[in-house]
């Protein structure tokens, strides 16, 4: 890979036509983040937005299937790679790029490598989001985004369990630390409508997302929850929001987007558009 001048430091920025890039992110794995990452972006498409999806788990691409979107992406006449279309955005991931079945034992360079390719060879073009799916946890890729391109801000996916709060404490302390602002918290999985007596169980305990949001003096964006056709609809590569709109989990996800699109306007408004993040010395 060639080497890349930095967005903030009279360099290129290697997503000059997007608007505003929206992290998703969680403190580990196991909360539904890529699902939320998804169905977050198809929400925002459905509103209207021109959004981009960029799945940037490098070690497991799962956006490909829960997409449904399996055909390999062409290149533009620039030599560019095309992001794929479907469910009214479009989308590129690392899947698209590597065999499926080979794995990617990759030291940090290479990761890195792979993260500016994904930004700068793609033709994203002229889109109001685009919505990063980060891997779980605080590596390499989320600090190569961070120094890489303009971040508008962070969302962070956490479920109800009060012991979640220290993943979240850790993720946020990351966005701090890059001087990117915390957009606001999302909580998964936050409870179970039971389809023969309609009462709501909380499996996964009730209001530690809230919490966690309180304590750290973020935007709370909203809960999801559970739903067995979310994880069928990841499956079959059909979001939640495009194959069951009218279910309470697409009706909060939608309601969150909504947040999160005017927690992007506030904070592009106070900081003069998107921020643009130096790398440090």
């Amino acid at each position: 890979m060639s080497s890349i001048s930095q967005p903030g430091m009279g360099g290129e920025s290697l997503i000059p036509d997007v608007k505003h890039s929206i992290l998703v992110a969680s403190g580990k794995g196991g909360v539904g983040k890529s699902t939320v990452a998804v169905n977050l972006a198809v929400a925002l498409g459905q509103q209207g937005a021109r959004v981009g999806l960029l799945d940037a788990d490098i070690y497991g691409p799962s956006i490909p299937i829960m997409m449904g979107i399996r055909d390999p992406p062409t290149l533009t006449a620039d030599k560019r790679i095309q992001p794929l279309p479907g469910h009214g955005i479009e989308v590129m991931s690392i899947g698209y790029l590597v065999d499926p079945d080979s794995a990617m034992i990759w030291r940090g360079p290479m990761l890195n490598g792979a993260v500016v390719q994904l930004l700068r060879d793609v033709a994203w073009g002229a889109r109001d989001y685009l919505v990063v799916d980060l891997p779980p946890g605080t590596g390499d890729v989320q600090l190569t985004i961070a120094q890489r391109i303009p971040v508008t801000g962070a969302v962070v996916v956490t479920t109800p369990q009060a012991v979640a709060l220290a993943d979240v404490v850790r993720a946020k302390r990351m966005f701090d630390k890059v001087n990117i602002p915390t957009l606001g918290l999302i909580e998964n999985m936050a409870g179970f409508v039971c389809p023969s007596c309609n009462a709501t169980h909380d499996i996964f305990a009730r209001g530690g997302g809230e919490r966690a949001a309180r304590q750290l003096d973020i935007p709370f964006l909203g809960s999801i929850p559970i739903d067995p056709r979310i994880r069928a609809g990841g499956d079959a590569g059909s979001p939640m929001v495009a194959a069951h709109p009218d279910s309470p989990a697409s009706q909060a996800l939608r309601e969150i987007a909504a947040r999160l699109a005017e927690s992007v306007a506030g904070a592009a408004s106070a900081a003069g558009g998107a921020i643009r993040i130096q790398r440090e010395p």
